[in-house]
């Protein structure tokens, strides 16, 4: 550790942020909205802290991040599952918002995790309009089970959800085009991931606003990153089913959709598929590794700044 070396953890709650700084011992609790968020890096930049790490909530921290990242903090947006692991491993089982934050600072001043990066705004609602338009398909979905199992007489309210919802998913798909078309860097990207084949809409724009590494990072680590790298499970003479977990559900979610269409048609994933599963492969097994390989096209072809070609996939 180098010397005076100043981390500090964040516990989020809706209402409140429990912050601690170590190696002071320094503790001081805000409210979760403007005016405590300003008060918390108020009393944090004079400590010029070498990180300032929070948990991922999904919403909660996101005031927070975005204040710290523009009043020049190193920002750290950690995954609460290693934190939680890192605590165990460390002998703590108690747990409250105190003892998070103090996990957490512990956690950044030994794993030393890399700064996290602030989407701009317009990608923030690329993100927030990706999560509407899942949550809308799930909906959809639901309400077209019901028309299957129940009776006519209630076929019309519940078509009418399904038509009003086609027409918000509709003008969702118009806002996330809008977005990604005003800038001509994202509209590029686009472009470029379009030309893929087996690639929509909805997974360019998830991958471009979840997966900014895409392109940085070598098919190791991008996969690993999504969570479709395969783990190991050995020891000794032992030698167990490998598995995959982790990583950004979201991401995975959209590629396994899209490789469900891909092994019909897809030129080169179809015949990968059909060799694996001819092979004894289970489907499933089959499925990721077709996403991997996917995403390893998708990604060479983002370093590269190179469009499909079906010769050089």
């Amino acid at each position: 550790m180098e010397p005076q070396e100043i981390n500090v953890g964040i516990d989020t709650s809706s209402k409140q942020l429990d912050i601690f700084v170590r190696p002071t011992g320094q503790f001081f609790s805000v409210t979760n909205d403007k005016d405590g968020i300003k008060d918390a890096i108020k009393q944090l930049q004079p400590l010029k802290p070498k990180r300032v790490l929070i948990e991922s909530t999904g919403r909660l921290e996101l005031e927070f991040v975005c204040a710290a990242h523009k009043a020049g903090l190193p920002i750290v947006v950690c995954n609460p599952s290693q934190v939680r692991n890192f605590a165990k491993s460390a002998g703590r089982l108690a747990k409250t918002d105190k003892l998070d934050a103090v996990d957490i600072a512990h956690f950044g001043e030994a794993m030393k995790p890399r700064l996290s990066s602030i989407k701009p705004e317009k990608l923030r609602n690329i993100s927030d309009l990706l999560v509407v338009r899942s949550q809308c398909l799930e909906m959809s979905t639901m309400q077209k089970n019901r028309l299957r199992r129940m009776p006519k007489s209630v076929h019309k309210p519940i078509q009418s959800i399904l038509k009003a919802i086609k027409k918000e998913l509709e003008v969702i798909d118009k806002q996330l085009d809008k977005l990604v078309s005003s800038i001509s860097e994202w509209r590029q990207k686009r472009d470029l991931l379009l030309s893929a084949k087996g690639v929509g809409n909805v997974l360019a724009y998830t991958l471009m606003s979840e997966l900014p590494e895409l392109g940085k990072l070598n098919r190791k680590e991008i996969a690993a990153l999504v969570g479709i790298a395969p783990m190991n499970r050995d020891s000794g003479s032992f030698q167990g089913k490998r598995y995959i977990r982790g990583g950004r559900h979201r991401v995975r979610t959209v590629l396994f959709v899209s490789i469900m269409s891909a092994i019909q048609c897809h030129p080169k994933l179809k015949p990968m598929y059909k060799r694996l599963v001819d092979a004894g492969k289970p489907k499933k097994v089959a499925l990721i590794a077709c996403m991997r390989k996917q995403l390893t096209i998708l990604n060479t072809m983002v370093k590269n700044n190179t469009y499909w070609d079906e010769n050089m996939a």
